[in-house]
């Protein structure tokens, strides 16, 4: 290959799309699918009218979601195509008008449900990518970019708010719903952990399994004080006998040594008294009924949330939430007999990235609550004054714009987390480049990390190696390697889960026979 055809593959291959490509494919994956997700989980939107007696329900059900191209509402009330260079020199967001299908239901058990109001209103405006499928200069060659102003060198990948520039940063974080063993630093080698980031729909919980020095097995998990007793947990989700809990965890004679020792020193042996002692610990001092109904809230809601499906039986689910646990207990006694290591968290197989698409998905979600309280709010008020109900006069559009464009303009990103968009560094085309490639771990700039900000020999070919700021950053801040792809979802889990299957994996979960197999 002579130094012409390497020039041309580089040129070919380090193009426009190509650099800031992860950025417009997650983006467009939001906008495609993401926000009509988001929308779905939400479904309808519940008020409290109908509770008095003698009063009809009322709640809306939200249906599609679309968005079109960036629009300026000029003064004469007139609404035009806007341009990213246009945004630029008036100081304005490029944003795009979201509709949304809304229908408000009124009627109850006794009578019949029927539709008040029926329409697609918009709900407010949506900050698009330069250079993603929504905007306005998607698919424009050289000759038209230069003639509305554009630059036709410009990469794309970042918004416009208020007419800065600003780029969402990679966030680094480690993988969800993974079982992930190792040793409490806090004590040395004589604690092991096995613990997982169960995350579904936003929500994030943290379960953990320890076993602490007197080998005994303890959980903990969201909304109860204190960690509970291992057996206790698996009794309350549907595992009852002695047998079944032990052959569960592992039949290896020394774990069934250990499993032997937990089920000795366990207090409760059926799974309604597992019900009651868990119902004491998270409702102290109530009531016997209202114990147990917040107990079984408390295990269906906030232990491993990731694994509820959508009409699957509540003691299907629980009794995998019981094998999950066992399989985590499983994970503790192996590191305590050494026959696993303990699992690196730096390791890049432990760890998933957050591009654009994730964090506008996170950012929507909780707009789209936002502006579910306020419909509710103003739907009950309308309905309390007597007046018609009716969707547009329930919409306030600023309540959605407001929580999408804010987090953008300052960074404040959901959940606490600063810094997430950054103003893109213009000082010359390579700044841009690398900024538009950059990723950023959440750990603390102010602790060593040491092991964190080292160079992992998984990051080889995926991270730069060198191009990494100093001083406190150092390591936490890192750059995509010049030839990285980033794998973006999964499509279509079916194929894979069919090959697992006819792979031999038992208990592939959504497997059936009339599944199509893989192609």
């Amino acid at each position: 290959m002579d130094q012409h055809d390497r020039r041309t593959i580089s040129r070919e291959y380090f193009s426009r799309e190509r650099l800031a490509d992860h950025h417009f494919r997650s983006f467009n994956g939001f906008l495609d699918r993401g926000m009509q997700e988001v929308v779905d989980e939400k479904a309808t939107i519940d008020t409290d009218i109908g509770d008095k007696e003698g009063e009809e329900p009322v709640w809306v059900e939200l249906g599609d979601v679309r968005i079109v191209t960036p629009r300026v509402r000029e003064a004469d009330g007139s609404e035009e195509l806007l341009y990213p260079q246009e945004a630029r020199l008036r100081n304005i967001t490029y944003a795009a008008p979201v509709f949304m299908e809304m229908a408000i239901v009124k009627g109850g058990e006794e009578e019949e449900e029927r539709v008040v109001d029926q329409t697609e209103t918009k709900v407010g405006q949506m900050p698009v990518m330069v250079g993603s499928n929504k905007c306005n200069i998607a698919g424009f060659n050289r000759e038209e970019l230069i003639d509305i102003g554009e630059d036709p060198a410009d990469p794309g990948g970042y918004f416009l708010v208020n007419g800065s520039e600003r780029v969402l940063m990679t966030s680094e974080d480690l993988a969800p719903n993974k079982i992930l063993a190792e040793y409490d630093t806090k004590y040395g080698d004589e604690i092991q952990v096995a613990k997982t980031f169960s995350q579904r729909r936003g929500y994030r919980a943290l379960v953990l399994v320890e076993r602490n020095r007197e080998g005994l097995l303890e959980i903990s998990f969201p909304s109860v004080s204190g960690s509970v007793d291992f057996v206790t947990l698996v009794r309350a989700l549907g595992l009852e006998s002695d047998e079944e809990i032990v052959h569960r965890v592992s039949d290896d004679p020394e774990i069934v040594k250990f499993m032997l020792e937990n089920l000795e020193a366990a207090d409760v042996h059926s799974t309604e008294e597992a019900i009651e002692t868990l119902g004491q610990r998270v409702a102290a001092g109530q009531g016997k009924n209202y114990q147990l109904k917040r107990a079984n809230y408390v295990i269906d809601r906030y232990l491993l949330p990731h694994l509820h499906e959508e009409g699957v039986d509540d003691e299907e689910v629980r009794i995998n939430k019981a094998f999950y646990l066992c399989r985590m207990a499983e994970a503790c006694f192996e590191l305590a007999l050494n026959r696993r290591d303990s699992d690196d968290k730096d390791h890049y197989a432990n760890k998933r990235l957050k591009v654009s698409g994730d964090l506008m998905r996170d950012l929507f979600r909780t707009a789209l609550n936002k502006l579910a309280r306020d419909v509710k709010y103003q739907l009950e008020r309308a309905n309390m004054r007597n007046r018609n109900l009716s969707v547009s006069t329930v919409v306030r559009s600023d309540v959605l714009t407001e929580r999408l464009e804010h987090p953008l303009a300052t960074g404040n990103w959901v959940g606490g987390r600063s810094g997430v968009s950054q103003l893109v560094d213009r000082t010359d085309f390579m700044g841009v480049l690398s900024h538009l490639r950059r990723l950023r771990s959440p750990l603390s700039r102010s602790q060593p990390h040491f092991e964190a900000r080292d160079l992992h020999a998984t990051q080889w070919g995926r991270i730069c190696p060198s191009e990494t700021p100093e001083g406190p950053n150092c390591g936490l801040v890192k750059n995509f390697a010049q030839a990285m792809e980033l794998s973006q979802h999964v499509e279509d889990e079916k194929p894979l889960k069919r090959t697992l299957s006819e792979m031999g994996v038992e208990g592939v979960p959504g497997v059936t026979d009339d599944m199509p197999a893989d192609d």
